[in-house]
């Protein structure tokens, strides 16, 4: 690619980007819908910049971007405020997260007649959530914390996870796109069987690299004393993209691997409390620069995969699939998704249950697996798999992204008036103090 072409693709998306965060900003809306509309006008609209372009681009985007948005969310997620809400949290994230996707390829392939793995491909693609666009409206509206946490804390898990299932989904379509473990499992115990199997080896193998990288991380810093910039930033990166490296060598989730690495240095001071206070403080300091660092590429590279989205694709498809599309996604938004919620009842009351099924706004992780079954079916030439369905996939999934994010983010203050109770800032210091007592108590 020549370097004026690279120039000009960077520049049109960063200030597509720009303008599109001063209108969100202007008009209190969501910018998801405004980054992909502002890439459909550089690409398939005004073809300023050229599909083939943005789809190569794209391919490589997707892969940084996700790393980096992955091993960033796993550095915010508080273990304290994780073990308060562990059984919803581990419902959605398990039970919850396999029925959306079943449900979600059931009625994809009713409506569009395909094959039920090709249903179930979107599905994984389409089943993990993102409510970054809504945590500004749940503060602005006082949404109760405990249901704010939920739903992020949610989302920090499945976004990785359903990263796994599509990669089940892709080595049942095409196995040979997915290395000879799974054809290996297959042989031994028939195509289901293996996909399970194949499922609890990419999270449980993820999960101990994750550990281990996270845990090697922790004990460089300390060591080392990398504590400044640049260093620290630098050995993050470092750090991140080693165990995703890691992880996909050994035929796991890379990006699994970088969630939870995330986690362990985010919450250094729950596994590490026999440390002496001052070396605490000094890894605390230099973990809260490379955070804020790593934000800002997690931001840059949330513009460049929605960008690069709208531009690679081809509106007819877009169009040819509208109506079913909305149909589709309306489905998972009101059918989907509040039934499989339906187990958290245990722990929460109806209204509240019925809040957090009805906020679950898809985003950056679909978007960014979006391309991949066109990506796919263009290099494996599957019989299952074709361009044809790979194309329907990835209008469907843009169209889903768009209608949640748009629906999901109108309708808080009409669902936070009509099911849940007020809550002011004095309500949540004195519910802190409360908990503070009873567990010094």
């Amino acid at each position: 690619m020549a370097v004026d072409v690279m120039a000009r693709v960077l520049v049109a998306v960063l200030g597509s980007g720009i303008i599109a965060m001063l209108i969100s900003r202007r008009y209190n809306i969501s910018y998801v819908p405004l980054f992909i509309i502002a890439g459909m006008i550089l690409g398939p609209i005004a073809t300023l910049m050229p599909r083939n372009i943005a789809h190569d681009l794209f391919d490589y985007v997707r892969v940084f971007g996700l790393v980096m948005i992955l091993f960033t969310e796993g550095h915010n997620l508080s273990w304290k405020l994780l073990k308060r809400n562990l059984p919803t949290i581990a419902t959605l994230d398990t039970v919850g997260l396999l029925i959306t996707a079943l449900l979600s390829a059931w009625f994809f392939s009713f409506v569009f007649h395909a094959p039920f793995l090709i249903g179930f491909l979107f599905g994984a693609i389409i089943s993990a959530t993102d409510p970054a666009t809504l945590i500004p409206l749940f503060r602005q509206y006082r949404v109760k914390q405990d249901i704010e946490t939920t739903i992020v804390t949610e989302s920090i898990f499945n976004d990785p996870l359903g990263i796994v299932l599509t990669a089940v989904a892709v080595a049942m379509l095409v196995p040979q796109a997915s290395g000879g473990l799974f054809a290996s499992f297959s042989s031994h115990m028939g195509v289901y069987g293996a996909a399970v199997v194949y499922f609890l080896y990419e999270v449980v193998v993820s999960i101990i690299v994750g550990i281990a990288v996270g845990a090697f991380g922790y004990w460089f810093i300390k060591k080392t004393r990398i504590f400044e910039f640049p260093e620290i930033e630098i050995f993050s990166l470092f750090l991140a993209f080693t165990g995703f490296m890691i992880g996909e060598s050994l035929q796991a989730s890379g990006y699994l691997v970088a969630t939870v690495t995330g986690i362990i240095l985010g919450n250094y001071k729950v596994f590490s409390k026999k440390e002496k206070p001052q070396v605490l403080n000094r890894v605390m300091k230099a973990i809260e620069k490379e955070v804020h660092f790593n934000e800002s590429l997690a931001a840059i590279a949330t513009v460049f995969i929605f960008v690069l989205l709208g531009a690679s694709l081809d509106l007819k498809p877009l169009v040819d699939n509208l109506w079913g599309g909305i149909l589709v996604a309306y489905f998972i938004m009101l059918v989907a998704r509040p039934i499989a919620a339906l187990p958290i009842l245990k722990w929460w009351g109806p209204k509240e249950y019925l809040f957090i099924a009805l906020e679950g706004p898809r985003g950056v992780v679909p978007s960014a697996l979006a391309a991949l079954p066109l990506s796919l079916a263009m290099k494996y030439h599957s019989s299952t798999l074709t361009v044809y369905w790979g194309e329907v996939i990835l209008a469907v999934t843009v169209i889903t992204v768009l209608a949640s994010v748009i629906t999901e983010t109108l309708w808080v203050p009409f669902l936070k008036s009509k099911l849940l109770e007020h809550e002011t800032v004095e309500d949540r210091m004195r519910k802190y103090h409360e908990k503070k007592r009873a567990k010094a108590s």
